[in-house]
Protein backbone atom coordinates (compact mmCIF):
# COMPACT_ATOMS: atom_id res chain seq x y z
CA UNK A 1 0.00 0.00 0.00
CA UNK A 2 1.09 3.56 -0.62
CA UNK A 3 2.42 5.43 2.39
CA UNK A 4 0.39 8.41 1.22
CA UNK A 5 -2.09 9.18 -1.47
CA UNK A 6 -0.35 10.44 -4.61
CA UNK A 7 -0.96 14.02 -5.72
CA UNK A 8 -2.15 14.47 -9.31
CA UNK A 9 -2.28 17.92 -10.90
CA UNK A 10 -4.62 18.76 -13.77
CA UNK A 11 -4.28 21.32 -16.57
CA UNK A 12 -4.89 21.68 -20.28
CA UNK A 13 -6.30 23.75 -23.11
CA UNK A 14 -8.70 22.32 -25.67
CA UNK A 15 -9.81 23.89 -28.93
CA UNK A 16 -10.27 22.35 -32.38
CA UNK A 17 -9.08 25.08 -34.73
CA UNK A 18 -9.22 25.52 -38.48
CA UNK A 19 -6.40 27.36 -40.21
CA UNK A 20 -8.70 27.99 -43.17
CA UNK A 21 -11.13 30.37 -41.47
CA UNK A 22 -10.37 34.05 -40.80
CA UNK A 23 -11.84 33.91 -37.28
CA UNK A 24 -9.56 33.93 -34.23
CA UNK A 25 -10.05 32.36 -30.81
CA UNK A 26 -9.42 34.61 -27.81
CA UNK A 27 -8.62 33.68 -24.21
CA UNK A 28 -12.16 34.27 -22.95
CA UNK A 29 -13.49 31.68 -25.40
CA UNK A 30 -11.82 28.95 -23.32
CA UNK A 31 -14.07 29.69 -20.31
CA UNK A 32 -11.16 28.85 -17.98
CA UNK A 33 -11.88 26.82 -14.85
CA UNK A 34 -9.50 26.76 -11.93
CA UNK A 35 -8.75 24.92 -8.70
CA UNK A 36 -11.81 23.15 -7.23
CA UNK A 37 -13.94 24.07 -10.26
CA UNK A 38 -11.94 21.48 -12.20
CA UNK A 39 -12.57 18.73 -9.68
CA UNK A 40 -16.30 19.49 -9.70
CA UNK A 41 -16.33 19.28 -13.51
CA UNK A 42 -15.41 15.59 -13.49
CA UNK A 43 -17.59 13.30 -11.35
CA UNK A 44 -15.15 10.39 -11.50
CA UNK A 45 -12.44 12.23 -9.49
CA UNK A 46 -14.72 13.71 -6.86
CA UNK A 47 -14.41 12.61 -3.21
CA UNK A 48 -16.36 9.44 -2.51
CA UNK A 49 -15.50 7.83 -5.85
CA UNK A 50 -12.78 5.15 -6.24
CA UNK A 51 -10.51 7.44 -8.28
CA UNK A 52 -11.34 10.49 -6.21
CA UNK A 53 -10.34 8.78 -2.99
CA UNK A 54 -7.25 7.14 -4.48
CA UNK A 55 -5.38 10.41 -4.99
CA UNK A 56 -5.29 14.05 -4.05
CA UNK A 57 -6.44 15.84 -7.19
CA UNK A 58 -5.20 19.41 -7.65
CA UNK A 59 -6.67 21.56 -10.40
CA UNK A 60 -4.51 24.24 -11.99
CA UNK A 61 -6.39 25.54 -15.05
CA UNK A 62 -8.34 23.94 -17.86
CA UNK A 63 -10.01 25.69 -20.78
CA UNK A 64 -12.35 24.18 -23.36
CA UNK A 65 -13.27 26.50 -26.24
CA UNK A 66 -15.86 25.98 -28.93
CA UNK A 67 -14.03 24.99 -32.14
CA UNK A 68 -13.11 27.96 -34.28
CA UNK A 69 -10.27 29.84 -35.89
CA UNK A 70 -6.66 29.85 -34.78
CA UNK A 71 -5.92 30.75 -31.18
CA UNK A 72 -4.20 34.10 -30.92
CA UNK A 73 -0.66 34.03 -29.61
CA UNK A 74 -1.66 36.45 -26.84
CA UNK A 75 -4.44 34.08 -25.73
CA UNK A 76 -2.11 31.09 -25.66
CA UNK A 77 0.64 32.97 -23.85
CA UNK A 78 -1.66 34.37 -21.19
CA UNK A 79 -3.42 31.04 -20.50
CA UNK A 80 -0.24 28.95 -20.60
CA UNK A 81 1.49 31.45 -18.29
CA UNK A 82 -1.35 31.10 -15.79
CA UNK A 83 -1.14 27.30 -16.01
CA UNK A 84 2.59 27.44 -15.33
CA UNK A 85 2.08 29.87 -12.45
CA UNK A 86 -0.60 27.76 -10.81
CA UNK A 87 1.40 24.57 -11.22
CA UNK A 88 4.40 26.34 -9.69
CA UNK A 89 2.27 27.17 -6.65
CA UNK A 90 1.05 23.57 -6.39
CA UNK A 91 4.55 22.10 -6.64
CA UNK A 92 5.80 24.56 -4.03
CA UNK A 93 3.31 23.26 -1.48
CA UNK A 94 3.26 19.54 -2.23
CA UNK A 95 5.09 16.82 -4.12
CA UNK A 96 3.31 16.22 -7.42
CA UNK A 97 3.42 12.56 -8.46
CA UNK A 98 1.24 12.61 -11.56
CA UNK A 99 -0.22 15.01 -14.07
CA UNK A 100 -3.39 14.69 -16.17
CA UNK A 101 -3.08 16.64 -19.43
CA UNK A 102 -6.70 17.37 -20.41
CA UNK A 103 -6.62 18.46 -24.08
CA UNK A 104 -8.30 18.08 -27.46
CA UNK A 105 -5.20 17.85 -29.63
CA UNK A 106 -6.08 20.02 -32.63
CA UNK A 107 -5.35 23.46 -31.19
CA UNK A 108 -3.52 25.72 -33.61
CA UNK A 109 -1.79 28.83 -32.30
CA UNK A 110 -0.43 31.73 -34.30
CA UNK A 111 3.31 31.19 -34.78
CA UNK A 112 3.39 27.61 -33.44
CA UNK A 113 3.23 24.29 -35.30
CA UNK A 114 2.57 21.95 -32.34
CA UNK A 115 0.75 23.87 -29.62
CA UNK A 116 -0.03 20.96 -27.29
CA UNK A 117 3.60 19.85 -27.31
CA UNK A 118 4.73 23.40 -26.61
CA UNK A 119 2.31 23.67 -23.70
CA UNK A 120 3.39 20.33 -22.22
CA UNK A 121 7.05 21.23 -22.65
CA UNK A 122 6.46 24.35 -20.54
CA UNK A 123 4.56 22.29 -17.97
CA UNK A 124 7.41 19.76 -17.82
CA UNK A 125 9.76 22.61 -16.93
CA UNK A 126 7.69 23.10 -13.77
CA UNK A 127 6.73 19.57 -12.75
CA UNK A 128 10.00 18.01 -13.90
CA UNK A 129 10.85 14.99 -16.05
CA UNK A 130 10.06 12.40 -13.37
CA UNK A 131 6.37 13.23 -12.89
CA UNK A 132 4.14 10.75 -14.72
CA UNK A 133 1.94 12.37 -17.35
CA UNK A 134 -1.29 10.97 -18.80
CA UNK A 135 -2.97 12.77 -21.71
CA UNK A 136 -6.57 12.32 -22.87
CA UNK A 137 -7.53 13.56 -26.33
CA UNK A 138 -10.15 13.71 -29.05
CA UNK A 139 -9.57 11.20 -31.85
CA UNK A 140 -9.59 14.21 -34.19
CA UNK A 141 -6.49 15.50 -32.43
CA UNK A 142 -2.92 15.15 -33.65
CA UNK A 143 -0.09 13.28 -31.97
CA UNK A 144 3.37 14.35 -33.05
CA UNK A 145 6.28 12.17 -32.06
CA UNK A 146 7.39 14.99 -29.74
CA UNK A 147 4.03 15.05 -27.93
CA UNK A 148 4.06 11.26 -27.55
CA UNK A 149 7.59 11.46 -26.16
CA UNK A 150 6.66 14.03 -23.50
CA UNK A 151 3.84 11.85 -22.13
CA UNK A 152 3.88 8.54 -20.30
CA UNK A 153 0.31 7.64 -21.26
CA UNK A 154 -1.70 9.05 -24.13
CA UNK A 155 -5.14 7.96 -25.26
CA UNK A 156 -8.20 9.23 -27.14
CA UNK A 157 -11.90 8.67 -27.78
CA UNK A 158 -12.94 5.53 -29.61
CA UNK A 159 -16.22 6.82 -31.03
CA UNK A 160 -17.28 9.50 -33.49
CA UNK A 161 -19.77 10.96 -32.78
CA UNK A 162 -18.12 11.07 -29.38
CA UNK A 163 -20.18 9.14 -26.84
CA UNK A 164 -17.21 8.00 -24.77
CA UNK A 165 -15.75 11.35 -23.70
CA UNK A 166 -16.10 10.82 -19.95
CA UNK A 167 -15.06 7.17 -20.29
CA UNK A 168 -11.84 8.18 -22.09
CA UNK A 169 -10.89 10.81 -19.52
CA UNK A 170 -11.57 8.39 -16.70
CA UNK A 171 -9.44 5.73 -18.43
CA UNK A 172 -6.56 8.21 -18.71
CA UNK A 173 -6.78 8.89 -14.97
CA UNK A 174 -7.23 5.24 -14.02
CA UNK A 175 -4.19 4.21 -16.04
CA UNK A 176 -2.17 6.99 -14.43
CA UNK A 177 -3.09 5.73 -10.99
CA UNK A 178 -2.02 2.24 -12.05
CA UNK A 179 1.41 3.61 -12.94
CA UNK A 180 1.64 5.39 -9.60
CA UNK A 181 0.72 2.17 -7.79
CA UNK A 182 3.51 0.35 -9.63
CA UNK A 183 5.87 3.13 -8.63
CA UNK A 184 4.88 2.76 -4.97
CA UNK A 185 5.48 -0.99 -5.22
CA UNK A 186 8.96 -0.50 -6.64
CA UNK A 187 8.05 -1.90 -10.05
CA UNK A 188 8.93 -0.61 -13.51
CA UNK A 189 7.02 2.62 -13.88
CA UNK A 190 7.37 4.04 -17.34
CA UNK A 191 5.67 2.01 -20.06
CA UNK A 192 6.79 1.78 -23.66
CA UNK A 193 4.83 3.66 -26.29
CA UNK A 194 4.72 2.49 -29.90
CA UNK A 195 3.90 5.43 -32.20
CA UNK A 196 2.89 4.65 -35.79
CA UNK A 197 2.01 7.52 -38.15
CA UNK A 198 -0.22 6.76 -41.14
CA UNK A 199 -0.20 8.93 -44.30
CA UNK A 200 -3.96 9.55 -44.26
CA UNK A 201 -5.79 12.79 -43.47
CA UNK A 202 -9.57 12.58 -43.72
CA UNK A 203 -12.47 14.55 -42.25
CA UNK A 204 -14.65 13.12 -39.52
CA UNK A 205 -17.50 12.89 -42.02
CA UNK A 206 -15.63 10.07 -43.77
CA UNK A 207 -14.36 8.33 -40.64
CA UNK A 208 -17.36 8.04 -38.32
CA UNK A 209 -17.14 4.94 -36.17
CA UNK A 210 -20.86 4.36 -36.83
CA UNK A 211 -19.91 3.24 -40.34
CA UNK A 212 -17.41 1.07 -42.12
CA UNK A 213 -14.49 0.93 -42.45
CA UNK A 214 -13.89 2.92 -39.24
CA UNK A 215 -16.31 0.63 -37.35
CA UNK A 216 -14.17 -2.48 -37.76
CA UNK A 217 -10.90 -0.57 -37.37
CA UNK A 218 -11.93 0.86 -34.01
CA UNK A 219 -13.44 -2.47 -32.98
CA UNK A 220 -9.88 -3.81 -33.05
CA UNK A 221 -8.66 -1.27 -30.46
CA UNK A 222 -9.91 -3.16 -27.38
CA UNK A 223 -8.59 -6.37 -28.91
CA UNK A 224 -5.09 -4.90 -29.03
CA UNK A 225 -5.53 -3.44 -25.56
CA UNK A 226 -6.33 -6.93 -24.27
CA UNK A 227 -2.98 -8.30 -25.51
CA UNK A 228 -0.56 -9.48 -22.83
CA UNK A 229 1.79 -6.64 -21.92
CA UNK A 230 -0.44 -3.87 -23.34
CA UNK A 231 -2.05 -1.20 -21.15
CA UNK A 232 -3.79 1.05 -23.70
CA UNK A 233 -4.35 1.38 -27.43
CA UNK A 234 -5.58 4.37 -29.39
CA UNK A 235 -6.15 5.53 -32.96
CA UNK A 236 -6.22 9.18 -33.95
CA UNK A 237 -7.89 10.12 -37.23
CA UNK A 238 -6.21 13.52 -37.04
CA UNK A 239 -7.67 16.92 -37.88
CA UNK A 240 -8.14 17.65 -41.57
CA UNK A 241 -8.82 21.41 -41.53
CA UNK A 242 -5.49 22.59 -40.23
CA UNK A 243 -2.27 22.80 -42.17
CA UNK A 244 0.58 21.64 -39.93
CA UNK A 245 3.19 18.87 -40.36
CA UNK A 246 1.68 16.87 -37.46
CA UNK A 247 -1.77 16.55 -39.08
CA UNK A 248 -2.34 12.90 -40.04
CA UNK A 249 -3.65 9.65 -38.61
CA UNK A 250 -1.60 8.06 -35.84
CA UNK A 251 -1.69 4.94 -33.66
CA UNK A 252 -0.18 4.78 -30.18
CA UNK A 253 -0.08 1.57 -28.14
CA UNK A 254 1.24 1.67 -24.58
CA UNK A 255 2.39 -1.13 -22.31
CA UNK A 256 5.12 -3.02 -20.51
CA UNK A 257 6.14 -5.39 -23.30
CA UNK A 258 8.19 -3.64 -25.97
CA UNK A 259 7.43 -6.23 -28.63
CA UNK A 260 3.71 -6.41 -27.82
CA UNK A 261 3.13 -2.66 -28.11
CA UNK A 262 4.98 -2.56 -31.43
CA UNK A 263 3.00 -5.50 -32.83
CA UNK A 264 -0.27 -3.98 -31.62
CA UNK A 265 0.48 -0.56 -33.09
CA UNK A 266 1.49 -2.00 -36.45
CA UNK A 267 -1.64 -4.16 -36.54
CA UNK A 268 -3.90 -1.13 -36.07
CA UNK A 269 -1.91 0.99 -38.49
CA UNK A 270 -2.13 -1.75 -41.13
CA UNK A 271 -5.91 -2.06 -40.63
CA UNK A 272 -6.27 1.69 -41.13
CA UNK A 273 -4.04 1.88 -44.20
CA UNK A 274 -5.53 -1.18 -45.87
CA UNK A 275 -8.91 0.57 -45.76
CA UNK A 276 -7.74 3.96 -47.04
CA UNK A 277 -9.63 3.65 -50.33
CA UNK A 278 -12.81 2.50 -48.60
CA UNK A 279 -13.54 5.64 -46.59
CA UNK A 280 -16.60 7.42 -47.92
CA UNK A 281 -18.94 10.07 -46.60
CA UNK A 282 -21.34 9.05 -43.85
CA UNK A 283 -24.36 10.07 -45.92
CA UNK A 284 -25.24 10.80 -49.54
CA UNK A 285 -23.61 14.06 -50.60
CA UNK A 286 -24.45 16.77 -53.07
CA UNK A 287 -24.44 20.48 -53.71
CA UNK A 288 -26.79 22.58 -51.62
CA UNK A 289 -29.22 22.71 -54.52
CA UNK A 290 -29.08 18.95 -55.02
CA UNK A 291 -29.73 18.36 -51.33
CA UNK A 292 -32.72 20.70 -51.30
CA UNK A 293 -34.12 19.14 -54.46
CA UNK A 294 -33.78 15.66 -52.98
CA UNK A 295 -35.34 16.70 -49.68
CA UNK A 296 -38.32 18.30 -51.42
CA UNK A 297 -38.87 15.21 -53.55
CA UNK A 298 -38.68 12.85 -50.57
CA UNK A 299 -41.68 11.86 -48.45
CA UNK A 300 -39.48 11.28 -45.40
CA UNK A 301 -39.95 13.90 -42.70
CA UNK A 302 -38.07 15.51 -41.15
CA UNK A 303 -35.36 15.48 -43.77
CA UNK A 304 -32.03 16.75 -42.42
CA UNK A 305 -29.37 18.53 -44.44
CA UNK A 306 -25.88 19.20 -43.08
CA UNK A 307 -24.59 22.61 -44.17
CA UNK A 308 -21.10 21.25 -43.59
CA UNK A 309 -18.68 23.90 -44.82
CA UNK A 310 -19.25 26.28 -41.90
CA UNK A 311 -19.73 23.73 -39.10
CA UNK A 312 -18.90 25.61 -35.87
CA UNK A 313 -18.11 22.37 -34.03
CA UNK A 314 -15.40 21.50 -36.52
CA UNK A 315 -13.74 24.92 -36.57
CA UNK A 316 -15.95 26.96 -38.90
CA UNK A 317 -16.55 30.61 -38.06
CA UNK A 318 -20.29 29.93 -37.96
CA UNK A 319 -21.25 33.17 -39.69
CA UNK A 320 -21.00 32.18 -43.36
CA UNK A 321 -24.31 33.19 -44.97
CA UNK A 322 -23.94 31.16 -48.16
CA UNK A 323 -26.39 28.40 -47.23
CA UNK A 324 -29.13 30.66 -45.87
CA UNK A 325 -28.80 32.96 -48.87
CA UNK A 326 -29.26 30.02 -51.25
CA UNK A 327 -32.21 28.74 -49.21
CA UNK A 328 -34.12 32.03 -49.15
CA UNK A 329 -33.65 32.49 -52.90
CA UNK A 330 -35.71 29.36 -53.63
CA UNK A 331 -39.28 30.11 -54.76
CA UNK A 332 -40.69 27.08 -52.87
CA UNK A 333 -40.07 28.80 -49.54
CA UNK A 334 -41.13 32.36 -50.26
CA UNK A 335 -44.68 31.95 -48.93
CA UNK A 336 -45.80 30.98 -45.44
CA UNK A 337 -47.62 27.94 -46.77
CA UNK A 338 -44.47 26.48 -48.36
CA UNK A 339 -42.58 23.50 -46.97
CA UNK A 340 -41.57 24.23 -43.38
CA UNK A 341 -37.80 24.61 -43.06
CA UNK A 342 -35.70 25.23 -39.96
CA UNK A 343 -32.24 26.70 -40.54
CA UNK A 344 -29.60 26.81 -37.79
CA UNK A 345 -27.94 29.29 -37.74
CA UNK A 346 -26.33 32.66 -38.52
CA UNK A 347 -24.91 35.11 -35.96
CA UNK A 348 -25.98 38.73 -36.13
CA UNK A 349 -25.74 40.82 -32.95
CA UNK A 350 -27.39 43.91 -34.47
CA UNK A 351 -30.14 41.82 -36.03
CA UNK A 352 -30.76 40.20 -32.65
CA UNK A 353 -31.06 43.54 -30.92
CA UNK A 354 -33.45 44.90 -33.52
CA UNK A 355 -35.68 41.81 -33.25
CA UNK A 356 -35.63 41.88 -29.45
CA UNK A 357 -36.57 45.55 -29.44
CA UNK A 358 -39.45 44.87 -31.85
CA UNK A 359 -40.72 41.84 -29.92
CA UNK A 360 -42.38 38.54 -30.82
CA UNK A 361 -44.88 38.89 -33.66
CA UNK A 362 -43.30 42.01 -35.12
CA UNK A 363 -42.14 42.19 -38.72
CA UNK A 364 -38.55 43.38 -39.04
CA UNK A 365 -35.89 43.79 -41.68
CA UNK A 366 -32.47 42.75 -40.38
CA UNK A 367 -28.96 42.08 -41.65
CA UNK A 368 -26.82 39.28 -40.24
CA UNK A 369 -23.72 37.19 -40.85
CA UNK A 370 -20.35 37.61 -42.57
CA UNK A 371 -18.88 39.79 -39.85
CA UNK A 372 -15.93 37.41 -39.56
CA UNK A 373 -16.00 35.20 -42.66
CA UNK A 374 -17.10 37.21 -45.68
CA UNK A 375 -14.97 35.21 -48.10
CA UNK A 376 -17.80 33.03 -49.40
CA UNK A 377 -20.78 35.41 -49.13
CA UNK A 378 -21.58 38.81 -47.74
CA UNK A 379 -24.10 39.75 -45.04
CA UNK A 380 -27.67 38.65 -45.64
CA UNK A 381 -30.65 41.03 -45.35
CA UNK A 382 -34.09 39.53 -44.80
CA UNK A 383 -37.56 40.59 -43.76
CA UNK A 384 -39.64 38.34 -41.56
CA UNK A 385 -41.75 37.94 -38.46
CA UNK A 386 -40.14 37.42 -35.05
CA UNK A 387 -41.25 33.91 -34.08
CA UNK A 388 -39.43 33.52 -30.75
CA UNK A 389 -36.73 35.01 -28.53
CA UNK A 390 -34.53 33.27 -25.98
CA UNK A 391 -32.05 34.88 -23.58
CA UNK A 392 -29.28 33.36 -21.49
CA UNK A 393 -27.93 30.61 -23.73
CA UNK A 394 -24.42 29.46 -22.77
CA UNK A 395 -23.06 29.85 -26.30
CA UNK A 396 -25.38 32.19 -28.19
CA UNK A 397 -26.33 34.46 -25.27
CA UNK A 398 -29.45 35.53 -27.19
CA UNK A 399 -31.31 33.67 -29.96
CA UNK A 400 -34.08 34.86 -32.25
CA UNK A 401 -36.14 32.86 -34.73
CA UNK A 402 -37.21 34.88 -37.75
CA UNK A 403 -39.88 33.42 -40.04
CA UNK A 404 -39.19 34.39 -43.64
CA UNK A 405 -41.82 32.79 -45.84
CA UNK A 406 -41.84 29.16 -44.72
CA UNK A 407 -38.26 29.30 -43.44
CA UNK A 408 -37.63 29.60 -39.71
CA UNK A 409 -34.11 31.05 -39.56
CA UNK A 410 -32.32 30.97 -36.21
CA UNK A 411 -30.19 34.05 -35.58
CA UNK A 412 -27.77 34.26 -32.66
CA UNK A 413 -25.82 36.96 -30.89
CA UNK A 414 -22.79 34.66 -30.76
CA UNK A 415 -22.26 31.48 -32.75
CA UNK A 416 -23.75 28.29 -31.40
CA UNK A 417 -23.88 24.60 -32.35
CA UNK A 418 -27.30 22.93 -32.60
CA UNK A 419 -26.93 19.31 -31.48
CA UNK A 420 -29.94 18.64 -29.27
CA UNK A 421 -33.69 18.57 -29.77
CA UNK A 422 -34.02 21.01 -26.88
CA UNK A 423 -31.95 23.54 -28.84
CA UNK A 424 -34.98 23.82 -31.11
CA UNK A 425 -37.91 23.21 -28.78
CA UNK A 426 -36.71 25.94 -26.43
CA UNK A 427 -37.16 28.30 -29.37
CA UNK A 428 -40.75 27.18 -29.93
CA UNK A 429 -39.70 25.04 -32.87
CA UNK A 430 -40.67 21.40 -33.35
CA UNK A 431 -38.05 19.80 -35.60
CA UNK A 432 -39.88 16.48 -35.75
CA UNK A 433 -42.81 18.16 -37.49
CA UNK A 434 -40.68 20.18 -39.93
CA UNK A 435 -40.30 19.18 -43.55
CA UNK A 436 -36.58 20.05 -43.71
CA UNK A 437 -34.08 20.83 -40.97
CA UNK A 438 -30.78 22.38 -42.07
CA UNK A 439 -27.99 22.52 -39.51
CA UNK A 440 -24.43 23.75 -39.75
CA UNK A 441 -22.86 20.42 -38.87
CA UNK A 442 -21.00 17.53 -40.46
CA UNK A 443 -22.10 14.06 -39.34
CA UNK A 444 -25.29 14.27 -37.32
CA UNK A 445 -24.89 14.19 -33.57
CA UNK A 446 -26.85 11.36 -31.89
CA UNK A 447 -30.09 13.25 -31.11
CA UNK A 448 -30.27 14.73 -34.60
CA UNK A 449 -29.43 11.37 -36.14
CA UNK A 450 -32.29 9.76 -34.22
CA UNK A 451 -34.74 12.47 -35.32
CA UNK A 452 -33.82 12.40 -39.00
CA UNK A 453 -35.92 10.14 -41.22
CA UNK A 454 -33.36 10.74 -43.93
CA UNK A 455 -30.45 13.11 -44.50
CA UNK A 456 -27.79 14.36 -46.85
CA UNK A 457 -24.43 16.02 -46.39
CA UNK A 458 -24.26 19.24 -48.39
CA UNK A 459 -20.79 20.08 -49.70
CA UNK A 460 -20.93 23.79 -48.98
CA UNK A 461 -18.03 26.26 -48.83
CA UNK A 462 -16.46 27.47 -45.59
CA UNK A 463 -13.51 27.10 -43.27
CA UNK A 464 -14.17 23.37 -42.84
CA UNK A 465 -14.90 22.60 -46.47
CA UNK A 466 -15.28 18.86 -47.05
CA UNK A 467 -13.44 19.24 -50.35
CA UNK A 468 -10.03 19.20 -48.69
CA UNK A 469 -8.05 19.55 -51.86
CA UNK A 470 -9.48 22.97 -52.69
CA UNK A 471 -8.46 24.37 -49.29
CA UNK A 472 -4.78 24.59 -50.20
CA UNK A 473 -2.77 22.62 -47.62
CA UNK A 474 0.94 23.43 -47.92
CA UNK A 475 2.63 22.15 -44.74
CA UNK A 476 1.26 18.63 -44.31
CA UNK A 477 3.74 15.85 -44.99
CA UNK A 478 3.46 14.34 -48.46
CA UNK A 479 2.49 11.96 -49.85
CA UNK A 480 -0.83 12.00 -47.99
CA UNK A 481 -4.11 10.33 -48.88
CA UNK A 482 -6.41 11.68 -50.39
CA UNK A 483 -4.25 14.61 -51.53
CA UNK A 484 -2.02 12.11 -53.32
CA UNK A 485 -3.46 9.10 -55.13
CA UNK A 486 -0.32 7.31 -56.27
CA UNK A 487 1.53 5.64 -53.38
CA UNK A 488 4.42 3.35 -52.80
CA UNK A 489 3.84 1.07 -49.82
CA UNK A 490 4.11 3.37 -46.77
CA UNK A 491 6.33 2.62 -43.80
CA UNK A 492 3.89 1.59 -41.08
CA UNK A 493 6.50 0.40 -38.62
CA UNK A 494 6.07 1.55 -35.04
CA UNK A 495 8.57 3.94 -33.48
CA UNK A 496 9.15 3.32 -29.79
CA UNK A 497 9.17 6.48 -27.69
CA UNK A 498 9.62 6.85 -23.94
CA UNK A 499 10.23 9.59 -21.38
CA UNK A 500 13.09 7.51 -20.02
CA UNK A 501 16.62 7.87 -21.34
CA UNK A 502 16.72 4.22 -22.35
CA UNK A 503 17.78 3.75 -25.95
CA UNK A 504 14.83 2.32 -27.84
Amino acid sequence: MMARRPTIAIAGLACETSTFTPSRTLALAFHPQRDAEIIRRYPFIQPGTPLGDAAEWRGALIGHALPGGMVTRDAFESLSAEIVSRLTQITASTKVDGFWFDIHGAMCVEGLDDAEYELLKRIREVIGPDVLVSASMDLHGNVSRELAHQTDLITCYRTAPHVDVAETKERACRNLLQLLQRQANGETVRPFKAWAPIPILLPGEQTSTRDEPAAHIYAAVPEVEAMEGVLDAAIWVGYAWADEPRNRAVVVVTGWDKQAVAIGAEKLARLFWDSHKDFTFVAPTGSFKECLDTALASNKRPYFISDSGDNPTAGGSGDVTWGLTQLLSRPEFKVDSGPKVIYASVPGPEAIQKAVDAGIGATVTVTAGAEVDDIHAGPITMTGQVHSIKHGDRHAETEVVLQVGSVFAILTKLRKPYHHESDFTELNLVPRSADIVIVKIGYLEPELYDMAKDWMLSLTPGGVDQDLERLGHKQILRPMWPFDRSFEEPDLSARLVSMSNEAL
